[in-house]
């Protein structure tokens, strides 16, 4: 493994429960992989490419089996470059608190910036296919309340399902997501434990990377 990329959509610095779950995972992580390059996408220090109607009128172009020129490849160089910083990496982390029981904003953004056909997928006469194969994700989250397997609030999880779904679509079937919670709904004393718990879940994550 030679390029972990750290996608960071927590808001917070210092003061992110997800982050201090994450340094865990890197702590190990370092440890175990010394010679591997960590390369950290903060999307809300960082800028991403707005989707304009150049940058979807080539999305188009694309669906349609055409190459892309004139004005849509233009628009189509920054978003080129961070499809190219994606695939560049071996192994992927994604740090991501839930908000209204699913992703940031940010963090939607960049999935709909990168995850485009012919670069991340293709369809095929057996219908679509992923392109990034035979590689790893770590996902840490933490939620404000418990949207386990044994909560009644289950359902209301459309974070996982989700990530798990979308980069699953572009072929990335290992991922792990080590979920903190309940952060508030139970107070922060449970927080602080829950908090702890998902470190030691993070470094045996980092383990068995």
């Amino acid at each position: 493994m030679k390029k972990l990329l750290h996608i960071v959509a927590a808001p917070r610095g210092a003061d992110s429960r997800t982050l201090k779950v994450t340094d865990a995972f890197l702590e190990r992580f370092k440890e175990r992989y010394p010679d591997c390059e960590i390369a950290e996408l903060n999307l809300f220090t960082g800028s991403l490419p707005s989707l304009t109607l150049e940058v979807i009128g080539g999305k188009y172009v694309l669906l349609g089996g055409g190459e892309l020129s004139g004005r849509f490849k233009d628009a189509w160089r920054q978003v080129e470059h961070h499809i190219e910083r994606f695939l560049s990496a071996d192994a992927y982390l994604i740090s991501t608190p839930m908000w209204n029981f699913s992703i940031p904003f940010v963090l939607k953004h960049y999935i709909d910036v990168i995850i485009q056909p012919k670069y991340l997928f293709r369809y095929t006469e057996k219908g679509p296919e992923g392109l990034v194969k035979n590689k790893k994700m770590v996902v840490i989250t933490s939620r404000g309340g418990d949207y386990g397997p044994d909560s009644p609030f289950r359902e209301y999880d459309f974070q996982e399902p989700y990530l798990r779904t979308i980069f699953g679509f572009v072929g990335i079937q290992d991922i792990t997501f080590i979920n903190a919670q309940p952060m508030d709904a139970m107070g922060p004393e449970v927080g602080k434990q829950k908090v702890e718990e998902a470190r030691v879940a993070a470094r045996e994550a980092a383990d068995n990377f």
